[in-house]
Order: structure tokens, then C-alpha cells, then sequence
């Protein structure tokens, strides 16, 4: 297990990583910056202090003032924590925003010059940038009956790196289909609010993330989705207390990287 130690925090870097590496700055719950040599990319952004009556436990490892323009931004579903209206229109994205299929409409007037709906195992490429759409096991409605929008992950490659962000999702099957179809490296696996308060089973607990990474096949995770919105019933400080006993179980503490806000790792 790898953790950065209190004395060590630096500054957010701006500046591209190098040549065949990736730097991976984890914002805050869903929210990533990845930077490739000659690409970035931002999954998920939210600079929310407040969902409803869930206040932030947790301050952004990014001024949203100091975001760089990005290639692309992804959103994994329509969730108000995962697609945050008022921390996209800040964002500036040369290629424009990829979401699921159905979500186009909601993000039609927000400023992007381009708006690209995929699917389960779509992908785009722009220059050296590669996007894959997976399946996760989740929902994606906006708005109770709003059943017609699709979700799931990412894996975005470049430079020979690839990273791959879960979204939300349940444990299932599908995580063994997308290791044999795509060889992944760094796994962003979302850890917390399984406790749902309506009970339903759309989020993986510690123990299930940890399956769900060896069904990858990826080399490294990095935990998300937790302590800065409280979404679920659980103890606040359950969730990666659990994540690192069951790695410790298992013998893989080595893959597994802790992030703090703001704090890139390179890959």
C-alpha cells in the first residue's frame, strides 16, 4: 500500500506528465484529472459543497479557478454527484464532453463544442486518446422516472497507459468480461455508500471493489466514492479501514494506492 504521508502534500501539477507515463489526481469523491504526455482528461467533476442536505466532508484537491482546458471531460451517468451542471460549465474541453447514451440533452447548453452520447464498448479516438465505454451495474436516472439514460465506466488510454474509472456500480460479472477485453493498468474503484438508505444494491462494498479489481486485472487501485460525500449509512471512516484489511487479507496492499485530495501519482 502506498499513502502519502501529511508532510508530503504538494501543489496540483499542471504541467503534462512525461513521455509513456499518466498522472492521476484524484479532486474528491468521482472526480479525477487524468494527464497524459500529450492528452488530459477530467472524469466526473464536482466542486458541489452541497448535494441536497449532504454538505462536503471534504475540500477539492483542485481550484476549480486554476483547471487547465482539458481534452475531453467524461461523465460516467446522470447522478447530480457524478453529472454536476455548475462544475461542467466552468470547464473548458478542446474535443468536447463524452456521457452516456440519453444524457446529451443535459448538457446541451453548458458551453461544450461538442456533445459525444456512447454506449457499452463504444469507443472514440482523438489523436493518440482513446475512450471505452463499459458496463457497470448501476442506474442512470436523472429524475425518478427517468429510466431511458444509459451509465457505466470508462477506460481511457494514451501513450501506452490505460486507466480505467468504474463509476458506480454493484459487483458483477461484467468486471471479468472488461479484463479480458482491455488490458488495464490503473483501476478507480468506487468503495463507499453501500449502506444505501433505500437499500437498493447499486454500490460495491470494500470487500466486493477489491473482487472487482482482480476480475480486472489491473495492476494498481485507487479507492473513490467516499468521505467526501456521506451517501451512505455506514461510519464515515468504514469504507477504506475495510478496503485495507481486506487487502491486507489478500496480500495485495502493495496495489493499493491511497490518494489524498490534490495530490498526483504517476504511473
Amino acid at each position: 500500500m502506498f499513502r502519502q504521508a501529511a508532510g508530503e502534500a504538494l501543489a496540483p501539477v499542471l504541467e503534462p506528465p512525461a513521455d509513456g507515463r499518466v498522472r492521476i489526481t484524484w479532486i474528491g469523491h468521482a472526480s479525477f484529472f487524468l494527464q497524459f504526455s500529450g492528452h488530459s482528461v477530467m472524469v466526473d467533476p464536482n466542486w458541489a459543497n452541497w448535494h441536497g442536505p449532504v454538505k462536503r466532508q471534504r475540500r477539492p484537491g483542485l481550484c476549480l479557478s486554476e483547471v487547465p482546458e482539458v481534452d475531453l471531460v467524461l461523465v460516467t451517468h446522470a447522478h447530480f454527484d457524478h453529472l454536476h451542471k455548475p462544475s461542467l460549465k466552468m470547464i473548458q474541453a478542446r474535443e468536447g464532453i463524452v456521457v452516456p447514451r440519453g444524457s446529451g440533452k443535459l448538457v446541451k447548453r453548458l458551453g461544450f463544442p461538442a456533445i459525444h452520447e456512447m454506449t457499452v464498448w463504444d469507443s472514440l479516438h482523438f489523436d493518440q486518446l482513446e475512450v471505452i465505454h463499459t458496463p457497470s451495474h448501476h442506474w442512470g436516472a436523472r429524475f425518478l422516472h427517468d429510466i431511458h439514460r444509459n451509465y457505466g465506466g470508462y477506460i481511457v488510454r494514451s501513450g501506452g497507459k490505460s486507466v480505467f474509472h468504474c463509476g458506480d456500480s454493484a459487483y458483477f460479472n461484467g468486471f471479468a468480461e472488461i479484463g479480458r477485453r482491455h488490458q488495464i493498468d490503473v483501476a478507480l474503484m468506487p468503495i463507499g455508500a453501500y449502506d444505501a438508505p433505500s437499500g437498493r444494491n447499486v454500490h460495491m462494498n470494500p470487500e466486493e471493489a477489491v473482487r472487482a479489481f482482480a476480475d480486472l486485472g489491473a495492476k494498481v487501485l485507487i479507492p473513490m466514492h467516499y468521505a467526501t460525500f456521506l451517501l451512505g449509512n455506514e461510519p464515515h471512516t468504514e469504507p477504506l479501514e475495510r478496503l485495507l484489511s481486506e487487502a491486507d487479507r489478500l496480500g495485495i496492499s502493495a496495489q493499493v494506492l491511497i490518494l489524498e485530495e490534490g495530490v498526483g501519482i504517476e504511473w
